[in-house]
């Protein structure tokens, strides 16, 4: 895994996220795998295959987020240039295919949420914009195709 960019405030969401995983969740997961247990044979026991999957997954996210934060770059938000497309930067795009345009936060992947406009900067959009300025065009190779994009602003994020 590579390194984790993230601002002060992406750090905090994951430490509150973990710690709420290892003293809340995962601690109820546990009793509700032991109490499945008691309900007798495990070989026919949905009850307890649902809890120990459920522990599972908890773990893994654990194990995810422990390993992130060891890999987190912070990211000081009053240090990102405007001037070319980086991650933390909030871009308004234009469409030349149709000529609509919308804009898009370029985010590690961590912090990608595309119900909120923000795209990973490991995305084909994100690689395709990355370095770009205003008035550049880029074609990006997409799953359906190919995009032609025009950079129209540039503008850093202030908090996320």
């Amino acid at each position: 895994m590579g390194t984790v960019y993230l601002t002060h405030e992406g750090l905090n969401k994951l430490k509150i996220e973990l710690r709420e995983l290892v003293k809340v969740i995962r601690p109820e997961a546990t009793i509700d795998l032991a109490t499945a247990r008691e309900h007798g044979d495990l070989s026919e026991n949905a009850e307890y295959d649902a809890a120990r999957e459920n522990l599972n997954d908890i773990d893994r996210r654990i194990y995810e987020l422990q390993k992130n934060l060891s890999n987190v770059e912070i990211i000081e938000e009053n240090s990102i240039r405007s001037d070319e497309i980086r991650v933390l930067c909030k871009v308004m795009l234009e469409n030349l295919g149709n000529g609509s345009k919308i804009d898009y936060t370029l985010v590690d992947p961590l912090q990608s949420d595309p119900a909120k406009k923000r795209i990973s900067l490991k995305s084909p959009i994100g690689k395709g914009l990355l370095g770009k300025r205003v008035g550049d065009e880029v074609t990006i190779n997409v799953p359906s195709g190919k995009i032609h994009f025009k950079v129209l602003s540039i503008d850093r994020v202030n908090g996320l």
